[in-house]
């Protein structure tokens, strides 16, 4: 029985294995054609984000733009290599799930996906702009923004995914009240609180600014609200 056990084990393990070494691999592979197109990406990326204005980023060392290459085309290999990524993972967890469960988790992966994108993209096409024109607003005669790339690239992984993970709200929400965890009466109740985590949150994954703060607080929060409402209707 232990052997049989054991062996279970073994096979469990090396199934992990050969699925991480497939995701490693799409990874790999994808990577050097998201090398060559990361240049063409960063441009468009930097032309969106500065909403079409002269402005001109500098970089301060020889190698800080292919740097910064580099961190674009790792995320646009795992971007690229995702579904594969995905289905390698779902195949491996699938069978020691119900159906009831595999229907669940399959919602909840969709939905997630979902949100993350939806959450990325308002901050690069919508957050980000306002961002830079704020900061150019501060200009006089006497005073010149100077924009390193490396400043606004990062700024623009960093918020994208904070908005990414945020936007997370109404799937979490949704599944504390349904699961029985937190019944809506009390999540409700809990509103300044919610507040409050929002806030926290909010400073730990964006820079230490108020406007870049409050702009992923408040779509947070209204997210929360969106979430609380739809889990009330499925009550």
């Amino acid at each position: 029985m232990e052997n049989e056990k054991e062996e279970s084990l073994m096979s469990h393990i090396e199934a992990l294995r050969a699925t991480l070494l497939r995701c490693i691999g799409a990874f790999l592979v994808a990577f050097p054609f998201c090398m060559y197109f990361a240049p063409n990406i960063l441009d468009y990326l930097i032309r969106v984000i500065t909403g079409g204005k002269n402005i001109t980023l500098n970089f301060f060392s020889p190698a800080e733009v292919f740097i910064i290459q580099i961190k674009t085309a790792g995320i646009l290999a795992f971007i690229v290599a995702f579904p594969y990524i995905a289905k390698k993972i779902w195949d491996f967890i699938l069978p020691a799930l119900y159906d009831n469960e595999r229907k669940f988790l399959k919602k909840a992966v969709i939905s997630s996906v979902f949100l993350f994108i939806a959450g990325v993209s308002f901050c690069i096409f919508f957050i980000l702009p306002f961002v830079i024109k704020f900061g150019l607003s501060f200009q006089t005669a006497n005073v010149s923004p100077v924009f390193g790339i490396s400043n606004v690239i990062n700024l623009t992984f960093v918020m994208s995914a904070a908005f990414g993970i945020t936007f997370q709200a109404p799937l979490a929400t949704i599944a504390l009240v349904k699961s029985g965890i937190v019944s809506y009466e009390t999540m409700s109740n809990f509103r300044p609180y919610v507040v409050i985590v929002i806030l926290i949150i909010a400073g730990i994954l964006t820079p230490p600014d108020v406007l870049s703060q409050l702009a992923l607080a408040i779509p947070t929060y209204a997210l929360f609200e969106i979430g609380l409402l739809i889990s009330r209707r499925k009550k």
